[in-house]
């Protein structure tokens, strides 16, 4: 009988690891911009950047829930998750110049959940240690104050050592303008204007959604919600809706008290589905999303189940 000789194992492992990386370059391509480009002028136009596409989950590829939308080279940051001033310097370092971590100064609480501000300490500081000169302007609902304060009262021993010692710091980087909102338009530059919208999250009394609009796209953002009409309705064939979602599937196999507090928190795939054929983006981004042991392309399969337009399953770093 005839053999074949055997595949050294090194040589295997080397085709395994070429393969592989044309399919990862593949998968990258066909998602937006996806991973910067240095083709493209981040300097111009309206960007969206996943900083954190996570949940309280703690998965290591996934960092907490931000995002920011970069017009003309200025970022907005919508939460602060944990890790955001990190994925904003790794997208600096991809090509988006706007996220230069100095130049982190405006962010948009959606609610008070610690997985959307457990980066807050770090978005207040770290810009300022790397010479951000300015306040950073802080928009969110009741409660943004006080947990602003509590913060600066935290790490006081920090700002005066770094203020009164031999470190050059600025007396300024370190500060925040807060801004509770309330739901209409609460911010508008030569850039950009931003518009609160008001959404169902569980016991939250403030939950936000948000509107930007540049003059070349309208991007809608849910934070954590229900399905909302005030998403539908200022989204209306929005650029991009990007909207958090848990599995259908994955949900019917939770424990009961953890499916009580799921469907009166958060999306499901299916709902979604439905909201999205109502509300017509040109693209549906999904994050946060809760997998619950289903794949990726599971989730994107629910989605699609019900909704015939574009939709792509974020992850940290995209860029669309």
């Amino acid at each position: 009988m005839n053999q074949h000789p055997a595949i050294p194992p090194g040589l295997l492992r080397m085709w395994r690891e070429i393969l592989g990386g044309i399919l990862l370059f593949t998968v990258a391509c066909t998602a937006g911009e996806s991973e910067g480009s240095p083709d493209i002028d981040y300097s111009t136009g309206t960007h969206l950047v996943l900083l954190g596409t996570g949940t309280p989950n703690a998965d290591p590829d996934r960092s907490g829930p931000a995002v920011a939308v970069v017009v003309n080279g200025v970022p907005y940051l919508v939460d602060a998750g944990p890790g955001v001033v990190r994925r904003a310097a790794a997208a600096h370092s991809m090509g988006v110049e706007g996220l230069r971590v100095s130049n982190l100064g405006h962010v948009f609480i959606t609610h008070l959940h610690s997985d959307h501000t457990l980066g807050l300490p770090d978005l207040i500081f770290t810009p300022w240690v790397l010479e951000r000169d300015r306040p950073l302007e802080l928009f969110g609902p009741t409660g943004s104050r006080a947990m602003v304060d509590h913060i600066q009262a935290a790490y006081a021993g920090d700002i005066g050592a770094r203020l009164d010692g031999l470190e050059p710091a600025n007396p300024d980087g370190y500060k925040v303008n807060v801004h509770e909102i309330e739901p209409g338009l609460i911010y508008q530059d030569e850039n950009v204007k931003v518009t609160a919208l008001r959404v169902t999250h569980g016991s939250w009394e403030d939950a936000f959604a948000y509107r930007f609009e540049s003059a070349d796209r309208v991007i809608v953002i849910s934070g954590d919600a229900v399905p909302s009409e005030a998403i539908v309705e200022h989204c209306a064939g929005c650029d991009v809706l990007v909207h958090e979602v848990y599995s259908q599937a994955g949900f019917e196999r939770r424990d009961p008290v953890w499916q009580r507090y799921h469907s009166s928190s958060h999306t499901s795939s299916v709902q979604l589905a439905e909201l999205a054929s109502r509300a017509r983006p040109q693209l549906l981004v999904l994050y946060h999303q809760l997998f619950w042991g289903t794949t990726e392309e599971e989730l994107l399969a629910e989605v699609k189940a019900g909704y015939d337009g574009a939709v792509v399953s974020g992850n940290d770093l995209d860029v669309y």
